[in-house]
């Protein structure tokens, strides 16, 4: 959470650090809880292909991800979510708190998000979460693509 904390002060991005009792535990959930429309939340994925690993971090408006166009926009051939045991040994973090910004993994971002001023997703801490501008996602992570 300190990394992250110092990455995010460190940057000229709006953002907040929202804390709350309960885990939230999906986009629904976190729609709920902020008010806010479902296709401001970000779940960050964490996919698996023969180049490595990368975060997949889409909109939750979206539903399920097309594998197939992710796969042509990194030029692979099979993608596959990573399991638990791979998210932790990759990132660190837990499925379901994976942060939006500070994963050294390659990222692809879903085009939806840009749709809105602000976005929801993971801290690292399953009882916070970032609020923040999309534009941020592309400065602080290694973008490899964009879909949608």
């Amino acid at each position: 959470m300190e990394q992250l904390r110092s990455i995010l002060e460190n940057s000229n991005f709006s953002y907040e650090l929202i804390q709350h009792e309960k885990p939230i535990l999906s986009a629904q959930d976190g729609a709920d809880y902020f008010g806010i429309e479902l296709g401001q939340t970000a779940p960050t994925l964490i996919i698996k292909t023969e180049k490595g690993f990368f975060s997949l971090i889409v909109s939750g408006k979206r539903g399920k991800v097309n594998f197939d166009d992710i796969a042509k926009l990194l030029g692979c051939s099979e993608i596959k979510l990573a399991s638990g045991k791979e998210v932790k040994q990759v990132t660190g973090f837990e499925v379901g708190s994976v942060p939006l910004v500070g994963v050294a993994l390659p990222c692809i971002l879903d085009r939806e998000l840009y749709r809105y001023p602000y976005i929801y997703g993971g801290t690292g801490k399953r009882t916070c979460t970032l609020k923040i501008e999309p534009l941020a996602l592309e400065a602080l992570n290694q973008v490899e693509g964009i879909f949608g």
